[in-house]
This record gives C-alpha cells, structure tokens and sequence, in this order.
C-alpha cells in the first residue's frame, strides 16, 4: 500500500518534486497499538508536550501494576483521584472514565471497523467524550492505516499546503480537498509528505 501510495504521488505535479527528492517514506508506527490504548494515549497526550504527556502516561500505566496496558475494565474499577495521581487533569480522567465505559458496553466496537467507511468509524469513535475529529483523523492513519485520510484539521497540514501551493493564509478544509483532489486514494501517504516538506528548510 504504501508503494503504491508513493508512485502515484511521485507524479503529482505539486508534490512529486519533493516526494522523488526526499525518497521513500514508512508508516511513523510500525507496531500499532490495539484500538483502547490508541485512543487512551490520544487523551493523554491531548495538547501537552511530548515530554510531559510521556511522563504522565508512564506515570498512568504503572497505576495498574504487572500490564504494559490497562484494559477498560481496569479503567472503569480505579477511583479517579489515583487517576488524578498520575498528572492527569480531572477533566481527562473523565475522558478515560468514559472511553472505557463506551470500550466495555459495545459503543466503541473495534471488530466491526474492518467494514466500515472512514466517516462511520470517525462517527463512531468522537462518541467518546474528549475525542474529536482530530483524534479521529490521526486514530484511522496511524492505528488502523487507513490510505485516504487528509486531517484538514491539523495545522501541520495546513501551513504544508500554504507552502506547497504559495498560498497567502492557511486553506479552509473545503480549499484543501479541492487542491488534494488529484492525491485521492492516497491522502494519508500525501499528509505524511506534508509534515516533511514543512520541517524542509
């Protein structure tokens, strides 16, 4: 999939230059994780540094002694003030509270993603309190591995298309599907082009 991604956006005529110049590209996540840690971690990591939401989420999986992770049923048994604990804000204790009541009562049911769309499964997972499209956005690239995923919501990827298209202010989401229309099927391999050709000097 991601060959394939790679070929056909080697001849877009906006973004092929880059592509070709930089070469090959792998998924930023080899391993991924299972669908409750994934979006556990999006809750905690929600706008902190790297760093401390790295401190805190360690500080959270060694409340549940003996697991690399804990279930949601762990989840729904520990009092949020050990959450609390751990650095988290009350606020995204609750987050977590409820992401594992949704994973435990068959809201979130990660056996039928397999066929389902890309919006319904977006549908389906920003029913979690503290989980919005963003979140969603990145759960489906780099958890499931969709192949046609453009986070217009992602500022990263909006200033890559100011960039990319010398464009005088950021793109509304609607100007940037239009631009991005000749890189269907392939938008998320296109996103992590972006974020590169951001960072190139």
């Amino acid at each position: 999939m991601l060959a394939a991604s790679i070929r056909h956006l080697e001849s877009d005529p906006h973004l092929g230059d880059f592509i070709r110049r930089y070469g090959p590209i792998s998924h930023r996540r080899t391993h991924a994780p299972g669908v409750f840690r994934a979006l556990a971690e999006s809750i905690i990591y929600q706008q902190l540094s790297g760093k401390a939401a790295d401190t805190i989420c360690k500080r959270f999986r060694a409340l549940f002694h003996g697991k690399s992770f804990p279930t949601p049923e762990d989840v729904l048994k520990i009092r949020v003030s050990r959450l609390r604990s751990a650095g988290l804000s009350q606020q995204k204790a609750a987050y977590l509270k409820d992401l594992a009541l949704k994973c435990s009562d068959g809201t979130i049911e990660p056996k039928k993603f397999p066929s389902m769309t890309d919006a319904e499964i977006i549908e389906h997972v920003t029913a979690v309190k503290g989980i919005g499209e963003w979140t969603a956005h990145m759960f489906l690239m780099f958890t499931l591995k969709r192949p046609d995923i453009l986070p217009t919501g992602d500022l990263g990827i909006q200033k890559g298309f100011k960039k990319l298209f010398g464009l005088k202010k950021l793109p509304s989401p609607e100007y940037m599907h239009r631009l991005a229309v000749g890189w269907r099927g392939h938008r998320t391999m296109a996103s992590f082009y972006l974020w590169r050709f951001l960072d190139e000097r």
